[in-house]
């Protein structure tokens, strides 16, 4: 049995990964696709600005991954060969649809893990939370793609520099640089709204965040 060659625990990926390609394992394939379908969808829809492409773009991930399932070697992680997978996917689509008209990235609570607005929040304070994710979400559409990716898979997908590296096969120092870069395009196309709504509300001066 293949089983007996790997390392790793019965339930780790790596492992779940290499009975789908030794055994066509569906079993395993539909635990792989459980635990990673929802971040998938959240960086296909961040890279593309638009949820609901990123349903399909999500499902053609793990189509893909299967249909490649005999060139994946274990001798890596998982989430890397599965990143990839999505990212070459965001790019083919972003490159398919050149510029399109940007569509309002519309997100629940529950699929980004964050907890609803508390009922004792104010109106203005929900309405300026609503605010602030929009122009967070708005900035990061016009940050160019190598910049944008390195943003989502830091702040939003919780890799670490050297994973993102992996994932992008360039240096880390590169991601570190091209993250810095990014921070700043994203402080100075915050900085004009935020301080707008600070004026109008009354507010502290507001920070740039990524956390939304």
């Amino acid at each position: 049995m293949a089983e007996s060659w790997l390392p790793w625990g019965k339930t780790g990926d790596e492992h779940l990964m290499w009975r789908v390609k030794m055994d066509d394992d569906a079993r395993a394939f539909a635990t792989l696709m459980q635990r990673w379908q929802k971040p998938i969808h959240s960086l296909c829809a961040r890279m593309t600005g638009d949820v609901h492409r990123a349903e399909d773009l999500c499902q053609d991930a793990f189509a893909r991954l299967f249909a490649r399932r005999k060139g994946y070697e274990p001798s890596g992680r998982f989430s890397t060969f599965l990143w990839r997978i999505a990212l070459n996917l965001c790019y083919d689509e972003l490159r398919k649809l050149k510029r399109r008209p940007e569509l309002p990235l519309v997100e629940s609570a529950e699929e980004d893990g964050e907890v609803a607005p508390s009922e004792g929040l104010s109106p203005d304070a929900i309405v300026a939370g609503e605010e602030r994710a929009a122009a967070v979400r708005d900035a990061l559409q016009q940050l160019a793609e190598p910049y944008r990716v390195v943003v989502v898979l830091r702040h939003y997908e919780g890799l670490k520099f050297r994973e993102i590296a992996d994932v992008l096969n360039i240096p880390e120092g590169t991601v570190k640089s091209r993250m810095a870069e990014a921070l700043s395009q994203l402080g100075r196309m915050l900085a004009p709204a935020l301080n707008e709504r600070e004026v109008l509300c009354n507010e502290t001066k507001p920070r740039v965040t990524l956390a939304i």
